[in-house]
């Protein structure tokens, strides 16, 4: 591991002008995923700025919704009553991401800032676009059984990780980010981007800014939300496919779905076409079936992950009937 110094700051400005003045340099406050890079040697800083410090740490509820700061720990997220009760899709989604000592250190905005998980990205004696961009992709050619199908270029067919995200893509969600000059407001849907021939460029987030918080819509069915994760073991380990779901029904009738799918994207994956096609349809088998066949459509597997394509299908129409 490279030797590297350490910066504690106090304010937001303070941590955005250290960073600025120091391209090589990184944020941290868990560090469950940036100590780990470090070590393998996949990602480089030479001053670790510790923004713990920073009064990032809030959650708070209006009736707009509720703006979570970016260095809440996982588990007071999960935990929160008023989240439990009106957004129970984030609760489930953390509560099976990573190990409970991994979430009481882990921070929203780092949850949504981790690199991906493949096996050759973090791996840096294979070649990798997101590496070094133009020297080429391991995993197409490789053993891509956790890649995705949705979303992929000739570039990069890496996963998304993050099941936060996935949980916060069918809400909606909206992330603060603070910059030298201001604060950006930016849909996920937005915020993060597709690989295509630029796979190093994974989110919109510029050098020099900051995630401060997340801001979640009030809406009239959120607290009709689940989240269903399909992964290799019970615990402490990444989906193979996941899918997050907020309703508005009446009686059997479906007024509105948002549904976002994970493990299976290089992004968190809404499945725009499925909502629409649900909107105002009986919630039977054949309604079940026809959106389970939407979800699907755009998929393209690679040679190892041809099964999520079922999967995707059973777990999306587990989820709408439970």
């Amino acid at each position: 591991m490279q030797p590297f110094s350490y910066a504690k700051v106090t304010t937001k400005e303070e941590a955005i002008l250290t960073l600025t003045q120091n391209q090589t340099a990184a944020f941290i406050a868990g560090g469950t995923d940036l100590l780990g890079l470090m070590k393998d040697r996949v990602q480089s800083a030479n001053i670790l700025i510790d923004i713990n410090s920073l009064p990032l740490a809030n959650i708070e509820v209006s009736a707009a919704g509720v703006r979570i700061g970016a260095i809440c720990r996982l588990t007071d997220v999960a935990f929160h009553p008023y989240i439990q009760k009106h957004y129970s899709v984030i609760t489930q989604a953390i509560n099976q991401s990573a190990s409970p000592q991994l979430r009481n250190m882990a921070t929203v905005g780092g949850n949504l800032l981790q690199k991906v998980r493949c096996s050759y990205f973090r791996d840096p004696t294979f070649p990798c676009n997101k590496h070094t961009p133009g020297i080429g992709c391991s995993a197409i050619n490789g053993y891509n059984r956790m890649h995705a199908i949705f979303g992929t270029s000739e570039h990069c067919i890496a996963v998304h990780p993050s099941d936060l995200a996935v949980a916060l893509t069918a809400l909606d969600a909206v992330i603060c980010i603070q910059g030298a000059e201001q604060e950006r407001r930016i849909s996920i849907h937005d915020f993060y981007l597709l690989p295509g021939d630029t796979p190093h460029q994974e989110t919109l987030l510029q050098p020099g800014e900051l995630i401060v918080a997340v801001e979640i819509p009030n809406d009239n069915f959120s607290t009709k939300s689940h989240y269903l994760k399909v992964r290799d073991r019970a615990a402490y380990e990444f989906s193979l496919t996941s899918v997050a779901i907020a309703l508005d029904r009446e009686e059997d009738t479906i007024k509105t779905a948002k549904i976002a799918f994970g493990g299976v994207g290089t992004k968190p994956w809404r499945g725009w076409e499925v909502e629409e096609f649900l909107q105002g349809k009986p919630l039977n088998q054949d309604t079940l079936t026809t959106a389970a066949e939407l979800a699907v459509k755009e998929a393209k597997p690679q040679q190892h992950n041809e099964f999520k394509i079922e999967l995707v299908k059973r777990v999306l129409i587990r989820a709408l009937s439970e």
